[in-house]
Order: C-alpha cells, then sequence, then structure tokens
C-alpha cells in the first residue's frame, strides 16, 4: 500500500464537503476556512472528522478539532497521525 498523500486526503475532504454542504468541490482549497468560507456548522465539522477518524484510523480529540480551522489545517493533521496505512501496527 502507498502511503497517504496530500492530495488523496484533500480529496477526501473535498468529497465529504462538497456533499454535505452543497458546495463545488473545485471551490475547496487547503486555505479554505470552514466556517468563514464554507459556513459549516459543529454538526457538519464533527460528520467531517467522524469520517478523517474512520478512513485514516487516526483519532482527534475535540480540543484539536477545535484547532483546526482550514482544510489545510486538517490535512496536516491527518498526515501527521496516519503517516502509513500500517502506522502503529
Amino acid at each position: 500500500m502507498s502511503a497517504h498523500t496530500r492530495e488523496s486526503v484533500l480529496g477526501l475532504i473535498r468529497e465529504h464537503l462538497a456533499d454535505e454542504l452543497d458546495v463545488d468541490a473545485g471551490q475547496i482549497l487547503e486555505s479554505t476556512r470552514f466556517k468563514e468560507d464554507l459556513e459549516a456548522d459543529s454538526l457538519d465539522l464533527y460528520t467531517l472528522v467522524q469520517e478523517l477518524e474512520d478512513t485514516y484510523a487516526i483519532a482527534m480529540s475535540d480540543e484539536q478539532a477545535a484547532r483546526i480551522l482550514t482544510v489545510g489545517a486538517a490535512i496536516d493533521f491527518v498526515l501527521a497521525h496516519a503517516e502509513s496505512p500500517d502506522a502503529g501496527r
């Protein structure tokens, strides 16, 4: 298996947010802010965190999630905590 890439994580986030928030996935960039730019509410962010946790086998506390304000920050978190598909085994 190959390691997770920024592009693959961005793709998952784009797909999730485009579906949940009814926005154009192409407009979701790493600099996109969840609340200010996408008007995501706490439930939207909760479902995104759940998908990231399930997909990448990571855990994100409420405090950590509250500090992730942009798509790029979410990607950084995923890549730091799921460095490879076999991490932690």
